[in-house]
């Protein structure tokens, strides 16, 4: 289970594998210096819902993997995530879309 810290709220629980593939398009939006939201579904273990973050590039943002290793990063998945970076509701976190073997990356 990951964390991402921003700003000065709780941390919110991600596991490593989304995590990664949340960084590499929170990473690109900031660096064009874009503001943005965050939505993701509340785990199983917390009450049923799903919470919106703000993310603006001049608050601070922390991403923290319980794995030592990075993992593979899947080309669809991130594609998908940006994609949905880009629309007027913001990044939401959707499940994964597998790769064929041939376009899985390595981060």
């Amino acid at each position: 289970m990951g964390y991402l810290y921003y700003g000065g709220s709780d941390p919110i629980h991600i596991d490593d594998r989304p995590l990664a593939h949340l960084k590499v398009v929170i990473a690109t939006k900031l660096r064009r210096n874009e503001s943005f939201t965050l939505t993701w579904r509340h785990p199983d273990d917390q009450p049923q819902g799903r919470s919106t973050v703000w993310l603006h590039p001049s608050i601070p943002l922390r991403f923290v993997f319980d794995e030592p290793e990075a993992t593979s990063l899947s080309r669809r998945w991130i594609e998908a995530l940006a994609h949905s970076a880009n629309s007027t509701g913001g990044v939401m976190l959707v499940d994964e879309l597998l790769d064929p073997p041939e376009d899985a990356l390595s981060v």
